[in-house]
């Protein structure tokens, strides 16, 4: 009886330790802070460099507008940028259905520049709750403050968009793990631009290549693995998987010329360019080709520098496996 009484009583001190930590993890995270009381005093050439960070560095408008996902690499659909609604779900190996927001003047013309900075560097929206990471504030948060400055002055200039997005939901235990995730920014200074290397990883770092180009567990890049390639993404078409971007010969693009490297992604944004149709059960690329190839060709002369710098990974990737394939 007194072995039972125990095995009783340590029983009730572990649910009522679990109890205590779940309800703190719920109500008094995340801890970032009330938003700054700041005011952008936009310009002209702060709207255009916001302008060109969003579409073509950070690109905020890959998940927030409407993608044609039946043309190689779901180029954005007219009348649509800012708009939200793209989905990430269970079917993708998300753990939750999360859903772009509505970024337009619709949607959050009410907050203000301290809210929208909070969220895009922190990661917790205009009431505090926690945003899923898809929305990288782990990386925007590293960022120049006056880049983010200038993205948000082009976003307040984006036509408003007349569109609801459902809320997004987390599955258990994610529902309480999400709470953990929003950090505190730590802002660097952007390098120069001749400081090419240093220049190089900034732009990587805002542009979140190694979160695609890595292994992932558990949500997070497994160390050791970064731009290594073999990050899995599910279609219905099947399986893709990140190519390995590092410098190793055979399984890398260490045989890629400055030149080469640039013009892959230039060819995506000349004028003469049509994306294909995918035909059902092909497989298509959620890398955003038409977005990035509008990078000038010394910020992709500056992360090619970079590339060269991390260390060799050799890792043949298979880029994709058909569904009920063996």
């Amino acid at each position: 009886m007194k072995a039972l009484k125990l095995i009783i009583i340590v029983l009730g001190i572990v649910v009522l330790f679990v109890v205590a930590a779940g309800t703190y993890i719920k109500t008094a995270l995340p801890d970032i802070g009330y938003a700054p009381k700041i005011t952008i005093n936009a310009n002209a050439a702060g709207i255009e460099n916001g302008r060109y960070l969003a579409n073509h560095v950070t690109v905020c408008m890959d998940c927030h507008s409407s993608r044609n996902w039946t043309h190689f690499a779901g180029p954005i659909i007219p009348g649509t940028l800012g708009g939200g609604g793209e989905v990430f779900n269970q079917d993708m190996g998300f753990p939750g259905s999360y859903h772009a927001a509505n970024i337009t003047p619709y949607a959050i013309g009410n907050w203000t520049d301290g809210e929208i900075f909070r969220a895009v560097t922190s990661g917790v929206d205009k009431d505090g709750n926690a945003l899923f990471p898809i929305m990288a504030a782990h990386r925007f948060g590293k960022m120049d403050r006056q880049d983010i400055y200038d993205i948000i002055s082009y976003i307040r200039t984006l036509q408003p968009i007349k569109k609801i997005i459902p809320q997004s939901t987390s599955d258990f235990p994610v529902n309480f793990i999400i709470n953990t995730m929003p950090k505190k920014a730590e802002f660097q200074p952007k390098p120069a631009q001749t400081d090419i290397v240093r220049y190089g990883g900034y732009l990587v770092n805002a542009a979140g290549c190694v979160d695609c180009h890595s292994r992932t567990e558990k949500g997070a890049v497994i160390e050791g693995t970064e731009f290594g390639g073999g990050m899995e993404f599910k279609q219905p078409a099947g399986i893709l998987r990140s190519p390995n971007i590092t410098f190793d010969k055979l399984s890398g693009i260490g045989s890629w010329t400055e030149d080469t490297f640039t013009a892959k992604f230039k060819a995506y944004a000349d004028s003469s360019y049509k994306p294909q149709i995918v035909a059902k059960g092909e497989m298509n690329t959620v890398m955003p080709w038409t977005m990035y190839g509008g990078m000038t060709s010394n910020d992709l002369k500056a992360i090619y520098a970079y590339l060269q710098n991390v260390k060799k990974i050799a890792n043949t990737v298979e880029r994709f496996t058909p569904a009920g394939s063996k």
